[in-house]
C-alpha cells in the first residue's frame, strides 16, 4: 500500500514541520529496526529510552518521514531536510499519532466489517476466541486479533508479541488484511492498554458488539488506580452506539458501571441470581446447574442449564421469558473440554451473536459442541504418565480464584502449584498470588514469568510471603521451593509427582519466551513439559 504523507495527516495536529515535500509512504513502523524504504517511522517514548534517539537509524534505513514528540536537535539532520529526503512532523504525543495515521493509511478496514470486541481482567483470549469459532461455524467468514493467536479469516496463527492489544499500526494492518481477504467480522481482544486514551492503540474503531467479562486488581504500574483501569476498559462500551450490542457480567460488582455507560442494548448473565439488576440491563442469561465431568484423563466436559430471564423475574419460579431475540426459556450448554469459568465466556460470545447476527440460542449451542480450547488455556498434557498436568495462563489474582477451586475439586491426590509473577508489573498482586495458591495447593514451586529488569528471587519471596500467610502455610524446602529456573521448577515439580496428583503450571500459558534482564529467550511451557515427562516415562 502507498500514500502520500498529505493524505494521512490530514486530522493530524502538527505543531510544527521540518521539510515541505510530500513524501510517498509505504509503510508505518514504530521500531526502526523494522524500518524500510519510504517508511514513516513513529519515534516513541519507552520506560527506559525515548524513540527520538533511534531517529538517524531509521533514516539510514530509508524512513522518509518522522512522527516525534518534545524535544529534538535538527543539527545531524539538516542535510536531509535540506535535500528533500526526510520530513519531520512535531506532535504532542507520537504514540496517539499512530491511530488515525494507521487509519487513514489502510483505508479505514473497520467500516468494511462488524467488529466484535471483548474486555476484562481474564477472559478475553478464550472469548475471542468462541465468538470467531462460532462466527466461522454459522458461515460467516471472520478474523481475529487475540493475546494467544491471530486470524485474516482464514486459520489460526500463533501471535509472537507479548502485548494483548498491539500497537495502532498493527491492528490496523491486520484489520486490512481481514478485509482484502473477504471478511465480513472481525473480533478484537481490547485490553485495557489498547482501550486507554493515552496509547489510543484502538482509537477511531466503530464497535458493533462487547463484552465486559469482569475487572480486578490488574496493571496499575500503568494506570495507576483501580478506578482508572475500570475507566480506561469502559471505553470499549463507549464505543458502542445506539444499534449495538454490549454483553455484561452481572457476577462481577462493575457490572452496572459498564452497563450504565454505553448507549447500546445490554444484555446480563451470571451464575447466580443478582441482587440487583442495573435498570439500564432488561433480560439476562443465568446459567445453573454448572458441572464438569471428566470422561476420560483427555476429555473433560463442562456442561450447564442456561435459562432466559427478565430483570423483573428473578425467582427461580418465575415464567420464562420469551422476549429476548424472539425465543423462549432455557437451552442446554455442552462445552467439550475443561474449565467451568469457560461457561461464561462461551454465553457471552453467544449473546453477542445471537443478538447481532439473528441466530438463535439453541442453534448456537449445538454449533458450542464443536468448540475447541484457545492453547495454553486448561491444556492438559498426557505423555503416559501417572499423573494429570494442566498448562494455564493465569497469572493474577481473579485468575487464581477461578482455576484452584475447580482443579482442587478434580484432584484426588497432591495439587502441586507452579507460578511466578511478572517484574516490572503491578506487585501488589504478588502476596494474593501467593496466599491463594497455598490455600488450595499441598505443594507450591515458585519461579521465573517474566522478571524483566528485576531480580527473581526478590519477586518469589515476595509471592513466599503471600504464602505464609496461608492457613495451610508452605514450609520451605518441605513443601515450598523457590526455583527460578523454570524448566528445572517444572522438573521438580514432576519429580514430586504421584499417581492422582495433579500439577497445574500457571502464567505462561502460550507465550512463546521468558523475558528477563537481557531480553527475551524462546521458551514454550508445553514444549518444556513434555520434554520434562519424556525424562520420567521414557
Amino acid at each position: 500500500m502507498k500514500k502520500f504523507l498529505s493524505q494521512i495527516i490530514n486530522d493530524l495536529q502538527i505543531l510544527s514541520r521540518r521539510g515541505d515535500f510530500d513524501p510517498e509512504i509505504e509503510s508505518l513502523c514504530f521500531d526502526s529496526r523494522q524500518v524500510e524504504k519510504n517508511s514513516l517511522f513513529f519515534a516513541l517514548p519507552g520506560t527506559h529510552t525515548t524513540g527520538n534517539k533511534f531517529i538517524s537509524q531509521g533514516i539510514e534505513r530509508g524512513a522518509v518521514a518522522i512522527i516525534f514528540e518534545g524535544d529534538l536537535d535538527f543539527t545531524p539532520f539538516e542535510d536531509v531536510i535540506s535535500q528533500g529526503k526526510t520530513v519531520f512532523l512535531q506532535v504532542k504525543s507520537a504514540r496517539k499519532a499512530m491511530a488515525p495515521l494507521s487509519l487513514a493509511f489502510f483505508d479505514f478496514p473497520a467500516q468494511e466489517m462488524t467488529i466484535y470486541g471483548v474486555t476484562g481482567t481474564e477472559g478475553k483470549s478464550s472469548t475471542v476466541f468462541f465468538i470467531w469459532q462460532l462466527l466461522r461455524l454459522a458461515g460467516k467468514k471472520a478474523g481475529f486479533i487475540s493475546t494467544v493467536e491471530f486470524s485474516r479469516g482464514d486459520d489460526e496463527e500463533a501471535n509472537p508479541e507479548h502485548q494483548t492489544t498491539p500497537e495502532a499500526t498493527i491492528v490496523q494492518a491486520k484489520l486490512r488484511e481481514m478485509a482484502d481477504n473477504g471478511c465480513s467480522h472481525a473480533v478484537v481482544e481490547s485490553s485495557s492498554h489498547g482501550l486507554s486514551r493515552e496509547l489510543n492503540r484502538l482509537g477511531g474503531i466503530d464497535f458493533h458488539a462487547a463484552a465486559f467479562m469482569n475487572v480486578t486488581h490488574e496493571h496499575l504500574e500503568f494506570h495507576g488506580t483501580f478506578e482508572k483501569y475500570r475507566d480506561d476498559k469502559c471505553n470499549l462500551f463507549r464505543a458502542l452506539d445506539s444499534q449495538g450490542i454490549a454483553a455484561v457480567n452481572l457476577d462481577d460488582p462493575s457490572a452496572e458501571y459498564f452497563a450504565e455507560n454505553t448507549d447500546a442494548t445490554v444484555v446480563g448473565f451470571a451464575t447466580r441470581l443478582p441482587k440487583k439488576v442495573p435498570g439500564k440491563i432488561g433480560k439476562f442469561l443465568l446459567i445453573e446447574n454448572l458441572a464438569e465431568n471428566s470422561f476420560s484423563p483427555t476429555s473433560t466436559v463442562v456442561s450447564c442449564d442456561v435459562s432466559v430471564r427478565s430483570r423483573l423475574w428473578t425467582d427461580k419460579n418465575a415464567p420464562e421469558d420469551p422476549n429476548l431475540f424472539g425465543e423462549t426459556g432455557n437451552f442446554r450448554l455442552e462445552i467439550p473440554f475443561a474449565g467451568t469459568f469457560n461457561a461464561y465466556n462461551v454465553v457471552a460470545a453467544m449473546i453477542l451473536i445471537s443478538h447481532r447476527e439473528k441466530i438463535s440460542f439453541r442453534d448456537l449451542s449445538v454449533l458450542a459442541k464443536q468448540l475447541r480450547p484457545v492453547k495454553g488455556r486448561m491444556t492438559e498434557i498426557s505423555m503416559g504418565q501417572k499423573f494429570s498436568v494442566i498448562v494455564d495462563y493465569a497469572h493474577t489474582p481473579s485468575s487464581f480464584e477461578q482455576i484452584f477451586p475447580s482443579v482442587r475439586k478434580r484432584c484426588s491426590g497432591k495439587l502441586i502449584a507452579l507460578f511466578g509473577s511478572a517484574g516490572e508489573r503491578d506487585v501488589q498482586k504478588r502476596f494474593t498470588q501467593g496466599k491463594i495458591a497455598a490455600d488450595y495447593s499441598d505443594v507450591v514451586i515458585l519461579t521465573d514469568e517474566d522478571p524483566r529488569g528485576e531480580d527473581s528471587m526478590a519477586i518469589l519471596d515476595m509471592i513466599a510471603q503471600g504464602c505464609a500467610q496461608s492457613e495451610r502455610a508452605p514450609k520451605a524446602g518441605d513443601n515450598l521451593f523457590l526455583i527460578p529456573n523454570r524448566v528445572e521448577a517444572i522438573e521438580k515439580a514432576f519429580s514430586l509427582a504421584q499417581a492422582g496428583d495433579i500439577v497445574l503450571l500457571l502464567g505462561k500459558g502460550h507465550e512463546n519466551s521468558i523475558i528477563g534482564k537481557d531480553g527475551a529467550l524462546p521458551y514454550d511451557e508445553i514444549t518444556a513439559a513434555k520434554t520434562a515427562l519424556k525424562k520420567i516415562v521414557l
